[in-house]
């Protein structure tokens, strides 16, 4: 079914946050010429008693069909002549379209109504004459020993102690049983987790913290407040806890023969001063994302603009992706709580990428293959390998908005004043 779009009468209405509302009227001839084709097809199909395949007449199909044939041409029917009436208006939707209103009688137009989302045309008025503040790149005092440290905790090995309480940090292997009255009211179920860490509730813990290994104790728990199953909150259970095996973590020492180990390194004060290089660039790297986000700030300011409701919707999509076993009515509390956010990190995006198309800044070929060529010379390989790689872990496009950004914020540096700050 293919329909004349040249033949509707069609009238657009704009909505807040970029709806579009789409009228459109087809004439009653081409309703009745596709009821018609679908009429032919429909008996074409069927079998009945007393007919020859192919040979049942109009009527009988309309006698036993006509209801079900008005439904299905008119939603074949609408679907088209929405397509027709997109392709002559030069509409490019970024929502699916919904069937708002629809009238038709038997020898009449088919009138329908169908709204949907269209991409935001955006255009500055202002893109510079700011003044953004860059932080200091300073190191957090202890930042460095925080490193070494958690450097030790991945080279650490588990130790298994045979006396005294765990503490926290301690990996423990236990048991848990639910009890009513002096009997199990369930089975027991296996655990090993590290205290500390929020794997079990505070009481479980707590209890845990009590015994040796080999130990057992019978307890009262409590489920807190927020607890992830909103049926259990506040509710408090019998357990029986047993101890099975408590292991402590051996850390090495920080010395020459550690950062030995870790890699190229002749000595401590070598390892610490590639632990100082990279905290001062991840440092940098903080202030240069402190000035670009009040880059798109003063631009969005200067610059008001709304965005659809499907491309905050999709966005949130991507970011609760994991979070799909939450439930529905938790998820639908994280998506009110985000979406603020979500609508702000849209807006920066469409800034991001109406400013590279205007100003020409999106990321060339020879740009690519020289970032390309850059990561395999530092990581030793060649740059057909790390192309390859690049190109199959789909992260290609990701390369390209990423020099499509940098040359966006060059540009919008440009167009300010960036300055330090002080004290």
């Amino acid at each position: 079914m293919a329909v004349d779009g040249s033949r509707l009468a069609i009238t657009l209405e704009d909505g807040a946050r970029w709806r579009r509302t789409m009228h459109v009227i087809v004439p009653a001839d081409v309703v009745s010429e596709e009821r018609n084709k679908a009429a032919q097809a429909l008996a074409g199909r069927l079998k009945l008693p007393g007919f020859r395949k192919g040979r049942i007449p109009a009527s009988v199909v309309e006698q036993r069909f006509g209801q079900a044939l008005n439904s299905e041409a008119l939603e074949k029917l609408i679907g088209e002549a929405y397509k027709a009436a997109l392709t002559r208006e030069s509409i490019n939707p970024i929502s699916e379209g919904s069937v708002e209103e629809m009238n038709y009688e038997p020898g009449q137009d088919l009138a329908f109504a169908i709204s949907f989302d269209v991409s935001p045309e955006l255009e500055f008025s202002r893109l510079g004459g700011f003044v953004a503040e860059r932080p200091a790149s300073t190191i957090p005092d202890g930042e460095m020993e925080k490193v070494l440290e958690r450097l030790r905790e991945q080279s650490g090995s588990w130790t298994e102690v045979t006396e005294g309480a765990p503490v926290v940090g301690d990996l423990v292997e236990v048991e848990v049983q639910p009890m009513e009255g002096d009997e199990p009211s369930g089975e027991s179920q296996p655990y090993q987790f590290i205290l500390g860490q929020g794997d079990a509730i505070p009481d479980v813990e707590a209890a845990i913290q009590t015994l040796e290994p080999g130990g057992e104790g019978r307890f009262t728990v409590r489920f807190p407040d927020d607890f992830p199953n909103e049926e259990r909150r506040g509710e408090e259970e019998d357990l029986t806890v047993r101890l099975k095996t408590r292991r402590t973590m051996e850390l090495p020492e920080l010395s020459d023969e550690f950062a030995k180990s870790m890699g190229d390194f002749e000595s401590l004060t070598d390892l610490e001063a590639k632990v100082t290089e990279d905290l001062g660039k991840e440092a940098e790297n903080r202030a240069e994302s402190a000035v670009r986000s009040q880059l798109l700030d003063f631009v969005l300011e200067a610059n008001p603009f709304d965005v659809p409701d499907s491309m905050v919707a999709r966005y949130l999509d991507s970011v609760l992706d994991d979070a799909k076993g939450l439930g529905d009515e938790r998820l639908e509390e994280l998506r009110d709580s985000l979406k603020p956010e979500a609508e702000r990190s849209v807006k920066r995006i469409l800034i991001i990428d109406r400013i590279a198309e205007v100003q020409g800044l999106t990321a060339s070929e020879d740009e690519i293959d020289e970032r390309v060529e850059s990561l395999a010379e530092r990581s030793k390989t060649s740059p057909a390998e790390v192309y390859a790689r690049l190109q199959k872990s789909g992260q290609i496009e990701s390369l390209e908005r990423e020099i499509t950004e940098e040359k966006v914020f060059e540009f919008l540096k440009e167009q300010s004043e960036i300055t330090d700050a002080t004290g």
